[in-house]
């Protein structure tokens, strides 16, 4: 089959729709479900994300896409006690590919309600456990076994959507895209990243650990795939916070920044031990999650929401104590996918706990940007290579 009819285009209004093969065959086949125009494009850019990720680590690999653009990507590397109860898995048996999804997914859960999922291995069962508990339009894998398809068809009354990808194919060397008619022709971002990505390190710091030079590639093979401008932040081999499609440098910065934050204050004592009353949703966990950690609570919440949402009146959050335990976090890595302008950049990272960054290069202000990290401690490897995707 090279050609396959959707419903409809990027909105409703846009009509004929496919996707379709100028030569050979689709690699992909829809096993469940129909999956849409937008659909496709996260799945298409998601999986050449965590195959690349495979292709670096070794590891298996997962990412959560929303408006082709990855909410969270991460490894397959096991879970704290904290971990499991945020992502709200505690008690389930995990896979490495289970943790990699879980990680993705629980980077910025706001953001990942109705994601487009990409697995970089076959799908387990133990994987699509997790997948079934929560708010998806889809899943790409290069296979899934049987158990995995039996638990898949349980979401949505058998109509999600779940595509497989030939792992073998290559596209062809040179991509095109029609605009207003016209065609834009160019070749692909064939761009690999590995210990010589790091050979340029410009600040006093020199030192990169394996696991800094790990997260630091996780950024950068997020970057490929993340709407421009963009900037990440990881820990752990895993995102925790992306600002994408910013037109200015520092507010993706300050987005993906303030997304890290989030990510950390949910592994505070006072937020995993929320009074949430049994049977509450996941999506209006998050969104009380999200309510409480971005103000002094009994500010915001009102007796109305609180009393639908939890047991009791939480105690409130601090300023002061947010404060506190974000001091705690210090090896956080950052990736942007252009040079840093100004060193307000940094001075905002440095408040998100980034302790080593990867960035191209090639401002006229790169000495104050240097002199920016130096100021910290800040190691800062420039690799010579804008990753703008559009």
């Amino acid at each position: 089959m090279n050609e396959l009819e959707l419903k409809y285009g990027c909105n409703p209004n846009q009509k004929p729709a496919r996707i379709f093969m100028q030569q050979g065959e689709l690699p992909v086949t829809v096993l469940m479900g129909r999956p849409g125009y937008i659909n496709f494009l996260d799945a298409l850019n998601s999986w050449q994300l965590v195959r690349e990720l495979k292709q670096a680590t070794g590891l298996p690999a997962a990412a959560s896409f929303k408006h082709v653009s990855p909410a969270g990507a991460a490894l397959g590397l096991p879970l704290t006690d904290a971990m499991k109860k945020m992502y709200f898995v505690e008690g389930m048996e995990l896979s490495p590919l289970a943790c990699a999804y879980a990680r993705a997914r629980g980077a910025d859960r706001m953001s990942s309600f109705g994601d487009w999922i990409a697995l970089s291995d076959v799908c387990d069962a133990s994987t699509a456990a997790v997948i079934r508990k929560e708010v998806s339009d889809g899943v790409i894998a290069p296979g899934y076994t049987e158990e995995a398809l039996e638990i898949l068809r349980q979401k949505r009354k058998g109509s999600y959507n779940v595509v497989q990808i030939d792992p073998g194919y290559e596209p062809a060397p040179i991509e095109r895209k029609d605009v207003f008619g016209i065609t834009f022709e160019q070749g692909r971002n064939n761009a690999v990243f590995d210990e010589h990505t790091f050979d340029n390190i410009v600040t006093k710091n020199k030192t990169l650990t394996a696991e800094q030079k790990r997260d630091l590639i996780l950024c950068l093979i997020t970057l490929k795939y993340t709407q421009s401008n963009s900037v990440c932040y990881a820990e752990g081999g895993q995102i925790i916070g992306v600002g994408a499609g910013q037109q200015s440098r520092i507010h993706c910065t300050r987005l993906a920044g303030n997304k890290a934050d989030t990510w950390h204050l949910r592994q505070h004592p006072k937020v995993l031990g929320l009074p949430f009353k049994e049977g509450i949703a996941r999506p209006n966990r998050d969104n009380a999650i999200d309510v409480y950690i971005s103000s002094e609570c009994e500010d915001v919440i009102g007796d109305d929401v609180w009393a639908e949402t939890f047991t009791r009146q939480p105690e409130p959050l601090t300023e002061a104590e947010k404060k506190e335990w974000l001091a705690r976090y210090k090896d956080v890595c950052l990736g942007s996918d252009a040079f840093f302008p100004f060193g307000d950049n940094i001075e905002r990272a440095r408040r998100s706990g980034v302790s080593a960054i990867v960035e191209p290069g090639g401002s006229i202000r790169d000495d104050q940007v240097i002199e920016t990290c130096d100021k910290y401690g800040i190691v800062m490897a420039f690799n010579g290579l804008r990753l703008f995707h559009h």
